[in-house]
């Protein structure tokens, strides 16, 4: 197969600096070439793609901003390749990334893949917990963390692949962000695609982001779930409810101990202990271990906050979701 690397950035030329010095290293003998895609930034990357013509075979394109989706979707059909892999600009790959891609497509092949994303030893503190948060199978994350305690496994587009046959049935990502990668991958579902997760094919997933920043991302990720419910009743889970659970019942708990009645509320202390437990485990910093404490309390907060008002105004006032939701939706 012939692979293109597909790679949207806005305003972020450090970011896809560090991505491409992790592509020029890349071990085997698969063939690739990287398309960069600028979304409309004001702050361009072009200088530091010419620094990797004579180590990669790469191209450069530039566009209106249009969101992430659209800028993938321009990506591929300017591609050469016959297998597209998808990376957010804020991830390294490692070295044997493609030897693992191409090893297990050869022995399983399907349309499209997802791979985990982890955490390396050159992250910040706060990097760390939040990747610990996103990928723990304590919180929400077990999914992105590398389960397949699922019948279908669902890609995330900062490391996912796709065929050049599924795109085109396809059309590829729609316009809402986030969220465009479980709907891209549902309507692959209904095309009669296949999906899976490729544990081994894990990228350090940056996210260069700050404690105000994250909040609003999965303040977002809940919001966007009752719309993809409401597209796709029929793969709505009961899981999904879950973060807006633990809200309500951890808001529920603390009242109950107005009314001396703390037996609910201890039960949230265990489990924040055993996430602190776990996280200091994993990472052998007790700093992080807080931090991942935090982090899962935004997590919750947030997801659980936005899910709760989407489904409000999604199923109860029946708002179409472009309308209720205007911020999710890129205008292409």
């Amino acid at each position: 197969m012939y692979f293109s690397f597909i790679i949207p950035v806005y305003n972020r030329p450090d970011e896809i600096d560090e991505l491409l010095e992790s592509l020029s290293k890349l071990d085997g003998d698969a063939v690739f070439e990287v398309v960069v895609v600028e979304d409309g930034s004001t702050i361009s990357c072009e200088h530091i793609i010419e620094k990797y013509q004579s180590k990669l075979s790469i191209v450069y394109f530039f566009k209106p901003n249009s969101g992430p989706g659209d800028s993938r979707n321009y990506g591929m059909t300017q591609a050469k390749g016959d297998y597209f892999i998808i990376l957010d600009s804020d991830c390294i790959i490692p070295e044997d990334y493609l030897i693992k891609v191409n090893a297990s497509l050869k022995n399983d092949y399907v349309d499209c893949f997802g791979g985990p994303d982890a955490a390396s030893a050159s992250f910040s503190d706060v990097q760390k917990a939040i990747n610990f948060t996103m990928t723990s199978f304590l919180t929400t994350g077990g999914i992105r963390g590398g389960s397949e305690k699922m019948d279908k496994f669902q890609p995330r587009s900062f490391n996912m692949g796709l065929s050049k046959v599924a795109f085109e049935a396809s059309k590829g990502f729609g316009n809402i962000h986030p969220g465009e990668d479980p709907d891209l991958s549902i309507r692959l579902w209904n095309l009669g695609f296949k999906t899976k997760l490729i544990k081994e094919a894990f990228v350090y997933h940056k996210r260069r982001i700050s404690w105000d920043k994250f909040q609003i991302q999965v303040n977002k990720f809940g919001k966007a779930r009752p719309i993809l419910n409401k597209w796709y009743p029929e793969y709505a889970k009961t899981t999904f409810w879950f973060p807006s659970l633990f809200l309500i019942g951890f808001v529920t708990s603390a009242l109950l101990v107005l009314f001396n009645w703390p037996y609910f509320l201890a039960l949230y202390g265990c489990y924040f202990s055993l996430l602190l437990v776990w996280s200091f485990i994993q990472n052998k910093s007790l700093t992080i271990a807080f931090y991942s404490v935090y982090a899962a309390i935004i997590q919750f907060y947030g997801y659980g906050k936005g899910f709760l008002f989407s489904y409000y105004k999604i199923f109860i006032l029946k708002q179409q979701p472009e309308v209720a939701f205007p911020e999710l939706f890129f205008k292409k």
